[in-house]
């Protein structure tokens, strides 16, 4: 059994550590956090065009489907010049972004970069000048603080997919030029430090199809569609 003076001891180290340690690790943590917020920052409105153009080769996953080169300039794809041979007829059809149309990620990006800094405020409210009294305080301080920021590494890692009937009618498939054929679609998103291109090529069901869900005007057999993934690496979150 422990004597009345070690468990004292014990106390002490204990209090000492919940008044000076964790405090150190918090506010390491809270520098980490404040530098990841700073590198999810959007530029200032009026000043996207003094950030610096960067050309990024589309690298297929399905030989060469689809081959071509996206412009980019901060969280903006300002440029898409894109091949793509379908499957259907083995031809190539050319397709760019028109002049006065861009596709911007603020909304993965800005997500992520909300929930960073929500972590933050939550570690702010817990200065130095506050004294923990318990062990399961901090711990429910650091559920708290990561639950924030898996959510903002899902909103990364698990984009928000678009069903073919929303992206039918997205603003995307208007920015091209020639406008791309009814059974084309084409999707842009971000995937951890991966800007992704989806290509989706549609096929009319028979009508003696028998499917599980009823979409709405022309029936479009989903699941042999053909959808190939196009990659090109752009580390997003380590861009100044």
């Amino acid at each position: 059994q422990r004597t009345s003076s070690q468990l004292d001891t014990t106390e002490e180290e204990f209090n000492w550590l919940l008044k000076e340690e964790v405090h150190a690790v918090l506010k390491q943590l809270q520098d980490i956090l404040k530098e990841a917020s700073r590198r999810f920052s959007i530029p200032t409105p009026g000043l996207e065009n003094q950030l610096k153009q960067e050309n990024f080769i589309l690298g297929s996953s399905t030989m060469d489907q689809v081959k071509g080169v996206l412009t980019l300039q901060g969280e903006a794809l300002t440029q898409a010049d894109i091949n793509l041979k379908t499957a259907k007829s083995n031809q190539v059809m050319h397709f760019t972004f028109r002049d006065d149309k861009h596709w911007k990620s603020t909304g993965t990006i800005q997500d992520a970069r909300n929930h960073v800094n929500q972590a933050l405020q939550l570690l702010s409210g817990r200065d130095e000048s506050y004294h923990f009294k318990t062990g399961a305080e901090v711990n429910k301080l650091m559920d708290a603080v990561m639950l924030q920021l898996t959510r903002a590494r899902n909103r990364l890692t698990t984009p928000a997919a678009m069903t073919l009937p929303e992206l039918a009618t997205s603003g995307l498939m208007k920015m091209f030029t020639p406008p791309m054929p009814g059974d084309v679609m084409v999707n842009f998103y971000i995937n951890l430090s991966k800007l992704c291109l989806t290509v989706y090529q549609l096929h009319a069901m028979q009508p003696n199809t028998t499917k599980n869900f009823k979409p709405s005007g022309i029936l479009l057999d989903i699941t042999d569609q053909i959808k190939s993934n196009f990659i090109c690496h752009i580390h997003m979150v380590s861009r100044c």
